[in-house]
């Protein structure tokens, strides 16, 4: 963060350096003069100021890479949440009859609850 606060202090003295010089020597105030000065000060910043913006380069890296790992960890443990959430729901399931699991022998729908489910009959209270 340093060095980007930096690179842009230098930016802008630079340019309030070349607005000055270019005023001094006759350029005409106002958008043509701002023009000239932003021109100048661009040819001027990109020479003088390549090892500071090498540095906004690396830290920007840097920071996009560990925001990169960061993200890769949390899908990686949300994936393995899922995982073993859906395995000892499936375990759950296939150990329960009232959760899905097969009827007993001699039990229908009915007699397990299950008379909820799409396509099942209601439960007859005869």
């Amino acid at each position: 963060m340093r060095s980007v606060i930096a690179y842009t202090a230098s930016r802008i003295l630079i340019f309030a350096v070349a607005y000055g010089v270019l005023y001094v020597l006759g350029a005409p105030p106002g958008a043509v003069g701002l023009a000239l000065a932003f021109l100048v000060s661009g040819l001027v910043s990109y020479i003088l100021l390549s090892e500071q913006r090498d540095a906004i380069s690396a830290s920007i890296v840097t920071w996009r890479r560990r925001r990169q790992d960061i993200a890769n960890r949390l899908a990686e443990g949300a994936a393995k949440e899922d995982y073993d959430g859906a395995t000892e729901s499936a375990a759950a399931r296939a150990h329960s009859p009232d959760r899905g699991g097969a009827p007993e022998a001699g039990e229908s729908d009915a007699d397990t609850g299950d008379a909820d489910e799409p396509g099942s009959a209601p439960p007859r209270h005869d």
